[in-house]
């Protein structure tokens, strides 16, 4: 098992709710275990847009025997079942997943890159991942 942080954020519907299902499909995943949840704290959307909704956004620390990749495909396919669509780059979403640490394992390819590459710019990132980690 490998110990993961997650970011999680929505500014679409029901916020809380689709974060809260978001949370028990994570958990529900083969070989993974959600062990702490932050606070969920508001923020304006960086780019994207004008008007869209503030987002909702916390971190996650599991655990997980799946690879950096099935996990990444898992995520998409939680974001996707939750409704979420990709029509514009930074644009609203129901539910936004991202994988910010695995282990310390460091990948860079076109499809995943970890640590998060936008990681340490993000104040509504630094702020849950630290009261979790």
């Amino acid at each position: 098992m490998v110990t993961c942080y997650l970011g999680i954020g929505s500014n679409l519907g029901q916020r809380r709710k689709n974060i809260k299902l978001a949370v028990k499909k994570i958990d529900g995943l083969k070989g993974t275990r959600v062990i702490k949840i932050s606070r969920l704290i508001e923020s304006k959307p960086l780019g994207g847009p004008r008007g869209q909704g503030k987002f909702l956004n916390g971190a996650l620390k599991i655990n997980t025997s799946l690879s950096p990749f099935i996990l990444l495909k898992n995520l998409k396919g939680i974001e996707k079942d939750l409704g979420r669509k990709r029509a514009v780059r930074y644009g609203p979403r129901v539910i936004d997943l991202d994988i910010l640490f695995y282990g310390n394992r460091l990948v860079k390819s076109r499809a995943l890159e970890i640590p998060h590459p936008r990681l340490f710019e993000r104040h509504f990132v630094l702020k849950p991942l630290a009261e979790i980690a």
